[in-house]
């Protein structure tokens, strides 16, 4: 699959992504958007693939969305619509898909790159790493980065950055919860790849299961939750890999996966 705006490449169970314009500091251009749609589409189908990386080429992570689609007189509330829609649908494929997907962020994650950090399932950033939401700035508030920003983070750390604009550093990112770890930027790409690989080394299956559950169960009152849990959970003891794993634990053994 060749696309113009990014790279796509698979390494055994685990696919990477990675925004590829440089020159623009990976600005989410509406073309660059809908290419990532596109391979989340395939991927979601693809159960040779456990867990999926997304990451930047050249000094940043991603500095938003591209403002160049965004000025002009001739622009209409349609064409904006348009750019949201497709970025809102990117962001909610990354939680559709079975596999977990990993941001690795070094650089800038600004407004919409931002959003793309908390909207992946994990993330490990470099102790460079600097994450902003400055749309206030522009007189344009992030009020689509403030939805998966606010679910990571809370709603005053995320109304700071909001109200502000100002960066955040890789370590308060940490704390907040934004991402899960940081490391020097010489061991970003092994950390990256190492937790891609432990995850991926899993049943497929068993994480799709685990990932679709976490975000419907996220939002239900606690007994509803349970209701639900109770639910998978039972559904999932009856799978192939299940009844394998189990019975590995038991005999002292390595699972053999079939993704079933």
């Amino acid at each position: 699959m060749d696309y113009k705006n990014v790279i796509f490449a698979k390494e055994e169970k685990v696919a990477f992504i990675i925004l590829n314009r440089p020159e623009k500091r990976n600005a989410l251009s509406v073309e660059l958007m809908r290419e990532i749609i596109d391979i989340l589409g395939r991927l979601r189908a693809d159960r040779s693939i456990h867990v999926v990386v997304v990451k930047g080429n050249g000094p940043a992570f991603c500095a938003g969305h591209d403002m160049s689609e965004m000025v002009g007189d001739d622009k209409n509330i349609n064409d904006f619509r348009t750019i949201f829609g497709v970025c809102s649908e990117m962001m909610l494929m990354l939680h559709a898909i079975p596999q977990p997907v990993i941001a690795q962020v070094h650089g800038i994650a600004t407004a919409a790159g931002c959003q793309l950090v908390a909207a992946c399932d994990l993330a490990i950033a470099s102790e460079d790493a600097k994450f902003a939401t400055p749309g206030v700035k522009i007189g344009l508030f992030c009020t689509t980065p403030m939805v998966p920003l606010v679910r990571a983070i809370g709603r005053r750390r995320a109304l700071k950055m909001l109200l502000t604009g100002n960066f955040i550093s890789a370590r308060e990112a940490e704390k907040y919860g934004l991402v899960n770890d940081v490391v020097p930027g010489e061991r970003l790409d092994k950390k990256t790849r190492e937790l891609a690989r432990e995850i991926a080394s899993y049943s497929g299956w068993t994480l799709g299961i685990g990932k679709e559950a976490f975000y419907n169960q996220i939002d239900m009152e606690e007994k509803a939750a349970y209701f639900y849990a109770r639910e998978v959970i039972a559904s999932n003891c009856l799978t192939f890999d299940a009844q394998e794993g189990m019975r590995a634990f038991l005999e002292k053994r390595e699972p053999q996966w079939k993704n079933k």
